[in-house]
């Protein structure tokens, strides 16, 4: 008998150990990915070693980059920056993650000064803004469409908006394309943030507001009387803004950003923060840009 006690002891003993060594553990304890190694000196190594990483993104964009009551911010923006935050530091990113808001007009200059290590934040990719920071992604594909009241009949696109009061944000590109697209709008009134064009529109100062139209849909979703055009103007790829020639860590951001859209991830995190609260369809994501 005692044997035989002996024996099951050990073979418990023997698959405890079997599936312990076949699986890892954060520092919480649970089951996920561990934290990465990394080459010496590389942006991704200094964030590990420093313990944080610092992202840069929007506080006033339903659905991409919004603060909740619980001081966070959420959207599909700050899904995708957790990502790369898990990358680093493992599935474990409790206290690791700092972020920062970065409207339109500081986001290269944030990253030029150090203040943040990447920035996640509705951020199209351009020409004009590769002279100055690296890209990586684009991780989604938007369209520049208008946001009016759901009563106004008079603003049918872009080619109507003729001696229109027209907002958008300083230092964006969708201020840029609407002096393209609408020379003759009156653009007098610019904000550092979307949220406040929306209340300009609210409140009757504008009559539409301009940006992309993933942006647009998520305050038509917080307030019914409002409505998008839906005649789309321009192509909006957003990227991962990095430090200028960041190689190492704009190839790793991309890896992490191809890995979720192989996997499912994006699909899945896409639908929970956008797909099911506009009943957009989701997208087929934009081919990545690795130079």
């Amino acid at each position: 008998m005692f044997k035989r006690s002996l024996l099951l002891v050990t073979m418990v003993t023997l698959i405890a150990a079997a599936c312990s060594s076949n699986s890892t553990t954060t520092s919480s304890g649970s089951s996920g990915t561990p934290p990465g190694s990394f080459p010496a000196g590389s942006t991704m190594e200094q964030i590990q070693k420093r313990g944080k990483v610092i992202i840069g993104t929007k506080f006033d964009q339903p659905l991409f980059g919004e603060k909740t009551l619980s001081d966070q911010p959420q959207g599909f923006d700050v899904e995708i920056a957790k990502l790369v935050a898990k990358a680093i530091f493992g599935d474990n990113i409790d206290g690791k993650v700092e972020f920062v808001e970065t409207p339109s007009k500081v986001r290269e200059q944030s990253i030029k000064d150090g203040k943040v290590d990447l920035i996640v934040a509705t951020y199209t990719i351009n020409d004009k803004r590769k002279e100055e920071v690296s890209f990586a992604g684009p991780y989604y594909r938007a369209d520049q469409d208008l946001l009016v009241k759901k009563d106004n009949t008079s603003i049918t696109g872009v080619d109507s908006l003729a001696g229109k009061k027209v907002c958008s944000v300083s230092g964006s590109t969708s201020l840029t394309n609407l002096e393209k697209k609408a020379p003759e709008s009156d653009r007098s009134i610019t904000f550092d943030t979307y949220s406040k064009c929306v209340e300009a529109l609210t409140d009757g100062r504008v009559e539409a507001v301009t940006t992309d139209d993933a942006i647009l849909l998520g305050f038509v979703a917080k307030n019914p009387d409002l409505k998008v055009v839906g005649k789309k103007f321009s192509e909006e790829p957003y990227g991962i803004g990095v430090k200028k020639d960041d190689k190492a860590f704009r190839d790793f951001i991309n890896d992490v950003v191809e890995k979720a859209e192989k996997d499912g991830t994006w699909a899945k995190l896409f639908q929970e923060q956008v797909g099911s609260k506009t009943n957009v369809p989701t997208p087929t994501p934009p081919a990545l840009q690795r130079y």
